[in-house]
């Protein structure tokens, strides 16, 4: 038997959607002393404090952009929260549209690209990138799903690209941002192909291809997902003890 241990640090997850949650990582999180808290953003509001109080804070996916604030005004909290974290230099990790958001606040440009990336494909990793929490998955299928896409702030460092997404993710000391899913669970991808079924027929793309592809690439990405997530905590969570203690 895993003993757990005992909750010492407390992860703030915002999400858009209720399918498109922590997944795998969540008992990643759980096993390394996490106590899980979602903020299930434009039904409950955002606790600025806290959000200053937690030792991570996760800007989870959905499918909205960075620029809908008129029809989702809940997306101006959400920005303010996130540049509130930047400028704290704590613990900070993007999925998807939580990357795009994180770019944005970072002053770097996001945009609608005319074309979607839908389905596991493979990642190719920078040379900054294999020198990266994210090595496990260089050249592993991860599921992509987006259309809009965001340039590399200033300072920050380029990990990872696909052939028609050159920009995948980014990283700063305390910031990891990834355009694409590693968190999504394969035993339940079935929610995300319900929850996304327009979108899905809209651009032509057969439910049952990415649930073929979740079935044999999922167990593997997950393994991966586990690995460089928690390379990726050992990292941020080792400068917060070092701050700490000067």
């Amino acid at each position: 038997m895993t003993n757990t241990p005992s909750p010492s640090r407390v992860a703030v997850a915002f999400r858009h959607v209720h399918f498109e949650d922590l997944g795998v990582l969540e008992p990643l999180l759980i096993e390394r002393g996490y106590r899980m808290e979602y903020v299930d953003l434009g039904t409950q509001a955002i606790d600025i404090d806290r959000v200053d109080d937690a030792d991570l804070l996760i800007v989870l996916g959905g499918p909205i952009g960075v620029h809908d604030t008129a029809t989702y005004p809940f997306l101006h909290a959400s920005k303010e929260a996130i540049a509130h974290r930047l400028r704290q230099g704590r613990a900070l990790l993007g999925i998807c549209l939580g990357a795009q958001l994180i770019a944005e606040e970072m002053n770097a440009e996001v945009r609608p690209t005319g074309a979607v990336e839908i389905g596991y494909a493979p990642l190719q990793l920078t040379a900054e990138g294999l020198d990266s929490p994210l090595r496990p998955l260089d050249g592993l299928p991860v599921l992509h799903w987006h259309g809009d896409a965001f340039t590399i702030p200033d300072g920050a460092r380029r990990l990872a690209r696909t052939p028609d997404f050159p920009n995948q993710a980014f990283s700063t000391d305390t910031v990891l941002a990834l355009q694409f899913h590693l968190e999504a669970d394969h035993r339940t991808i079935g929610k995300w192909l319900i929850g996304h079924a327009h979108e899905l027929h809209h651009h032509g793309i057969d439910p049952r291809t990415i649930r073929e592809q979740a079935r044999i690439h999922g167990p593997r990405l997950e393994a991966a997902a586990r690995s460089a997530i928690a390379a990726w905590l050992d990292d941020v969570e080792g400068r917060a003890r070092s701050a700490d203690a000067r």
